[in-house]
């Protein structure tokens, strides 16, 4: 499943958009690497999402579109670092 499609279904952004937005400015990272909106998201994938006040790291337990849209669990939460406010995660 690509990218942004994932961080819209398992409720780690709240729009497809802003998913967009948060890969095309380094904001995400699948298994420590820089990647792409389209980027695809497998099983036990890791993925770090940067927001303004932290940064999340998550590992993926269900990456199926239609198990998702049924309510399945898409991860689970690995840490949650607090960011500095005056610098940028990346």
């Amino acid at each position: 499943m690509r990218l942004d499609k994932f961080l819209k279904l398992s409720r780690l952004v709240k729009r497809r958009t802003a998913a967009q937005e948060m890969a095309e400015i380094g904001a995400v990272r699948i298994n420590g690497r820089v990647c792409k909106q389209s980027s695809e998201v497998r099983e036990n994938d890791t993925i770090e999402i940067a927001y303004p006040r932290h940064i999340l790291t998550v590992k993926v337990l269900n990456a199926d579109e239609s198990a998702l849209k049924r309510g399945a669990a898409a991860c689970e939460a690995i840490s949650d670092k607090k960011a500095e406010p005056d610098i940028k995660p990346w």
